[in-house]
């Protein structure tokens, strides 16, 4: 018998939007969790002012379950520990290797959950771009100096996709990062990358793996390519799986141990089966969830470093 269960969300949309499409999740995870053996008395939901606020709630034990990004997760994993990763619609390649997303090109949906994504490196059709990728599809391993001679459009140092994996990946291939590149723009948004790249201003950008099927009709309407984004654009390089938010349980809350963690587990598992469940954590773009090992989010935390390391 448990009085009370506090929950904590980020706010990644608006608070009130939040704490309105949560409100069933109460009575979802109360059944749940009856099912499983506990009896819930009230279930609390809060949304942060911010990510850190709830990250530290946890840290403190003043919210028993955290949903929140991996990298909020890594920042306070002194007092939290993950239990799930949330999934989401995969795509049809999901390799290290950039080969096989050139091969198996266009990249499709896939009916498979992922629990993570990635950021690709492309080139595109200006003749450096050309070059590099001729080189990669030819099976060879691109130098520092060949990627260097290309100009490159990155986003803003706080994303995941435009910046920080792309800044991991060069530092693991090269033992370098994207303040070393010679030619470096900064775009507002991916459309201005795909602009630039579709035009030949750029030779290389760097953004989220499904990208180019969201921009697949603007590449020739709006950005003014040629050919088709798939014909035109080959992937060079591909980070580190970025993995997707967690439910997080706080170490210090005075009620959580191994039984009840592994009913949350559960109870989170068997709600997003359920129509009513997968709307209330569509919320949050989540489709399913995995259990989770800390372990999962070590590249995250390389990430984190890298990002404290140029701040």
């Amino acid at each position: 018998s448990i009085d009370s269960l506090s929950i904590g969300f980020v706010p990644s949309r608006d608070p009130e939007e939040i704490i309105t499409a949560t409100e069933p999740l109460k009575e979802l995870l109360t059944e749940e969790m009856g099912n499983l053996g506990y009896d819930i008395g009230e279930i609390d939901i809060t949304v942060g002012t911010n990510y850190e606020a709830v990250g530290e709630s946890l840290s403190a034990g003043t919210s028993d379950i955290g949903l929140i990004p991996g990298g909020t997760y890594v920042l306070y994993d002194d007092g939290a520990e993950v239990v799930l990763t949330a999934t989401r619609a995969g795509l049809s390649v999901d390799s290290d290797d950039p080969k096989e997303w050139n091969d198996n090109k266009p990249t499709e949906a896939s009916d498979e959950q992922a629990t993570g994504y990635r950021a690709l490196i492309i080139a595109g059709p200006s003749e450096k771009g050309q070059e590099l990728a001729e080189k990669v599809n030819n099976g060879e391993e691109l130098t520092f100096e060949e990627i260097n001679s290309a100009s490159w459009a990155v986003m803003s140092s706080s994303s995941p996709a435009g910046y920080i994996y792309p800044a991991l990946w060069l530092g693991e291939k090269y033992d370098k990062t994207i303040t070393d590149l010679d030619n470096v723009v900064k775009s507002d948004s991916y459309g201005s990358s795909f602009a630039r790249l579709a035009q030949g201003q750029i030779d290389v950008m760097v953004t989220y793996a499904d990208a180019r099927r969201d921009n697949e009709d603007k590449w020739q309407s709006e950005f003014g390519g040629e050919g088709t984004i798939w014909d035109e654009t080959n992937v060079i390089g591909v980070t580190p799986s970025i993995y997707n938010d967690t439910v997080s349980v706080s170490k210090n809350s005075d009620i959580m141990d191994d039984d009840l963690k592994a009913a949350i587990q559960e109870a989170f598992i068997n709600i997003a089966e359920t129509d009513e469940g997968k709307e209330v954590i569509s919320i949050y773009n989540h489709e399913g969830y995995q259990k989770a090992e800390s372990s999962d989010y070590d590249n995250e935390r390389k990430a984190q470093e890298l990002v404290q390391s140029q701040n």
